[in-house]
């Protein structure tokens, strides 16, 4: 895939997806993705939809799933668009909360750890969060699409802040 083959005017997800950062503290709560898509990469507590439940029931789930602690007043900061040669076609709202309850906790699908906002990991990240977490770190909003050529690959980006978001 490359990006002059690529047209978001056809494109549709196949998948749709939640993403859960948890700030406190100067800090943010990311993972090591032991399992599924991303494995061995860094992100933050998150997966898909699953029938009849809403992106924040999603985000709250998944969140406890991975990482046995409860967000509390999830706010949706973004709607993320990925087209993955090879892999899924994925639809992703991005969701901050600023507490929890429980401890974070290590499960078969994830090792939470604590990373300085200054001192986040991108290197060990999807390609595309260098762009956006930093902003959905300060408090904004936004909209992003990334396409690509796998993986690891990404051949091109479109992103906006300051959106209004369902």
């Amino acid at each position: 895939m490359t990006q002059t083959e690529f047209d978001w005017e056809v494109w549709q997800p196949d998948m749709f997806a939640v993403l859960m950062f948890i700030v406190k503290d100067g800090k943010v709560l990311l993972i090591e993705k032991l399992t599924g898509l991303g494995q061995g990469k860094v992100n933050a507590p998150g997966g898909k939809i699953e029938q009849g439940e809403t992106a924040k029931q999603a985000a709250i789930r998944e969140t406890q799933e991975e990482v046995c602690i409860t967000p509390i007043n999830p706010i949706k900061r973004g709607e993320l668009s990925f087209a993955i040669g090879g892999g899924p076609q994925l639809y992703c709202q991005v969701f901050m909360a600023n507490g929890f309850e429980g401890e974070p906790q290590e499960t078969r699908e994830a090792k939470p750890f604590w990373s300085a906002i200054d001192e986040v990991p991108f290197d060990r990240m999807w390609e595309d969060d260098q762009f956006w977490v930093p902003q959905l770190i300060s408090g904004q909003t936004f909209s992003g699409r990334f396409v690509f050529a796998d993986e690891d690959t990404l051949i091109s980006k479109e992103l906006q802040f300051d959106v209004e978001l369902d």
